[in-house]
């Protein structure tokens, strides 16, 4: 039998020496992040996705095996325990198939199979089963037993049968080969609860598919309308399949039919493992959308975490409303608020003149060079606004930003402690100018799934989903690095080996003691000891630092290496600033392997040093698109077909993707318009953030819809 690693190896097509180490280092209590970046020559620079979807493997199959011996231990203690079985339990490589093959053996509650046997027509049932010719009503008539209930041969008959169903329900092999054919043979059926009700679902009311063609949107969509009372979805086998593969089962070949044993056969299918089955086949489809859903969630935050920032300038955030108004926040290029107001641009165009009048005066006054407008209620006539406004400042620009979670970040206990004397709505708007400038810096405050980048994400597992998005913010965090004398203690707590608890240390002890003038100082904060430091040190900046590596992304366990690296190659470390250009070049020169064997690292860490030196603190999300900055507005009135525009990837979901053009209205890139080629999702072309040129297809102004396509625009 292959050890966890041996199967990991193979899943994951890694080298087993590799996946070894990885398990050791995860045992170890190292982080992700940590291991990612500095231990490459342990598991062959795997990236943090490879590393994460070894650590959930890992967990799944430690957890399987653990159900494994429990489920051993169980069928021990019962006495029924027998090499053929034991061997079946340690093959099992699902959970499923080791709750198949307990199932005869667990613990039942009272059902007819049971009460028969009580009755001791076991050996009735057994007697019937072999199928040697003899009547059935003959095998009865020695257990008819008025005293234990039995009165006459039909309820023996009658206790025979519901054994034999039993047996035959728990039998899994059968289960095995019935879940095969509903994955090769089976359907997918939905019909409408109420034909008449009108919904979102109706495109469901009368749906069927093959199960291997099912979507997992289309899964959680029927969830949901099932959940809402408006769908009556099940699998399906055609015609009587299901019942014919239980009954090949049961009946022995090469004798004379048993009707008796066949009507058993198909009780068991009809009452007992069809809606078995079909529950467990359910619950599988689900998992699988649910895992889908949260693999998209995954794949969507990741680019809009990793969003340029917009820095360098004064912005203001406008959170549009219409009866509480549109408040307005205006932040320095470090997101200090300078000032804040609430105008009322919709209630009339004498309010709307007003409210052109107090931004222009908050223009000038602050010299803002951006707006960020968020694009919730009442945002279209806020960009209207905006445009008329921009038209008395030609070097400024507005933006359209998502504000997704800004209410649930702005009543949090968060945004009360950073901001306890704003009105709540202002504290939107602070968030939504903040995230302009830096988006991942201001989401980190935000519960991943209040963000809205995914589907159904209230209908996923949420345990599984809130540790999916965590894994994915610690990676974006990790990857970009934090400034340790500015990080709020929400972006902090997201650094590997830091948690809620050091990270608010960490934020105390600057108030108290100043600015960080070292990597080292952080030891001296409280609960952060040896190992703590090890997994977080190489993630924080100190540009205060006289320590010049304490800048960059060095770990300083590397120190000493790079010291190495720049003396050898004719540097040293007041080049750094400057630039160290024919850093690469002298290494080739000195030889990659020896030049690594003389620093005391590997050739991986070597030139992740060698990175770090060259570009000391760059920021990687610097190389990624700008966010599309406008000064004019677009409405849907305005679309015509084969208009060509510029717009900015929202979302990526499982049929497309919808792109910001500069309209209220999002518009819908079909999966089958992403592309020249067959894509299996859209996410293999596209990624929220994306800057991408679109062609107008259709509009459809009355249900505010608009269709669009990549294929064929020609690039500027």
């Amino acid at each position: 039998m292959p050890t966890i690693a041996e199967l990991l190896s193979a899943e994951l097509n890694q080298p087993l020496r590799y996946i070894e180490n990885v398990i050791a280092l995860l045992d170890e209590g190292n982080t992700v992040p940590f291991i990612a970046r500095y231990r490459k020559e342990q598991h062959g620079a795997m990236d943090d996705t490879v590393l994460r979807t070894l650590e959930t493997r890992l967990g799944y199959l430690r957890g399987l095996q653990q159900r494994r011996e429990e489920v051993l231990r169980s069928i021990e203690a019962q006495g029924k325990l027998t090499d053929e079985l034991t061997k079946a339990v340690n093959a099992a490589a699902t959970l499923a198939e080791v709750e198949d093959l307990y199932r005869p053996f667990k613990p039942k509650r009272r059902t007819r199979g049971t009460v028969a046997r009580e009755k001791g027509l076991e050996p009735l049932a057994a007697a019937i089963f072999r199928q040697d010719g003899r009547s059935p009503e003959a095998l009865a008539k020695d257990y008819v037993a008025p005293e234990k209930g039995v009165e006459t041969v039909e309820d023996a008959l009658a206790g025979a049968s519901d054994i034999i169903a039993e047996d035959l329900s728990d039998d899994p092999g059968i289960r095995k080969d019935l879940r095969a054919l509903y994955h090769r043979r089976g359907s997918f059926a939905c019909r409408a609860a109420d034909p008449e009700a009108d919904s979102v679902y109706r495109l469901y009311y009368d749906f069927n598919a093959p199960l291997s063609r099912l979507q997992d949107h289309q899964i959680l969509a029927m969830n949901r309308g099932e959940k809402e009372g408006f769908l009556k979805p099940a699998p399906a086998l055609p015609g009587s399949e299901g019942a014919a593969l239980v009954c090949r089962a049961a009946l022995k070949p090469q004798r004379i039919v048993s009707a008796f044993v066949k009507n058993a056969a198909e009780d068991a299918f009809d009452r007992l493992i069809e809606p078995s089955v079909s529950r467990e086949l359910r619950s599988e489809l689900t998992q699988r959308a649910g895992e889908g859903a949260i693999r998209n969630f995954a794949l969507n935050l990741r680019p809009l975490l990793m969003q340029p920032p917009v820095k360098g300038f004064v912005t203001m955030g406008l959170d549009p409303g219409y009866r509480n108004g549109c408040k307005v926040a205006v932040v320095d290029p470090t997101g200090k608020v300078l000032d804040t107001a609430v105008v009322y641009p919709t209630f009339s165009e004498n309010h709307r003149q007003k409210a052109i009048d107090t931004l222009s005066k908050l223009m000038r006054r602050h010299k803002v060079r951006h707006i960020a407008i968020g694009n919730g209620t009442a945002s279209r006539e806020t960009e209207a606004m905006t445009v008329e406004l921009l038209k008395n400042f030609p070097d400024a620009a507005y933006a359209i930003v998502s504000e997704a979670g800004a209410s649930v970040y702005s009543a949090s206990q968060l945004a009360a402690e950073e901001f306890p004397d704003f009105d709540v709505n202002l504290r939107s708007a602070v968030s939504i100018a903040r995230r302009l400038q830096d988006p991942l810096a201001e989401l980190v405050k935000i519960d991943p799934k209040a963000i809205g980048v995914g589907q159904y994400q209230h209908d996923c597992p949420q345990k599984e989903l809130s540790a999916a998005l965590d894994a994915v913010v610690e990676d974006c965090v990790n990857a970009v690095g934090v400034d340790l004398n500015t990080a709020s203690g929400s972006l902090l707590r997201r650094v590997s080996g830091l948690t809620a608890a050091t990270a608010k240390n960490i934020v105390t002890y600057r108030e108290e003691n100043g600015p960080f003038t070292s990597r080292a100082q952080i030891k001296k904060v409280p609960k952060i000891g040896p190992k703590a430091f090890q997994q977080c040190a190489g993630f924080l900046r100190v540009p205060e630092s006289k320590e010049i590596l304490d800048r960059t992304g060095v770990h300083p366990e590397s120190y000493a290496a790079a010291g190495e690296l720049l003396k050898r190659c004719g540097y040293d470390k007041k080049d750094i600033p400057t630039g160290l250009t024919d850093l690469t070049a002298r290494m080739e020169q000195l030889g990659l392997e020896n030049l690594a064997s003389a620093c005391g690292v590997g050739q991986l860490t070597l030139l992740d040093i060698a990175k770090e030196l060259q570009k000391p603190g760059r920021d990687p999300r610097e190389d990624l698109p700008k966010p599309v900055l406008r000064k004019d507005v677009l409405e849907i009135k305005d679309l015509q077909k084969g208009m060509i525009l510029t717009g900015t990837v929202r979302n990526v979901i499982d049929f497309g993707a919808f792109v910001d053009i500069g309209v209220h209205q999002d518009g819908l890139v079909h999966i089958s318009q992403i592309a020249p080629r067959r894509l299996n999702h859209p996410s293999e072309a596209l990624k929220v953030g994306d800057i991408v040129r679109v062609c107008v297809l259709d509009v459809d102004e009355k249900r505010h819809r608009i269709s669009l396509t990549i294929k064929g625009v020609p690039k500027e």
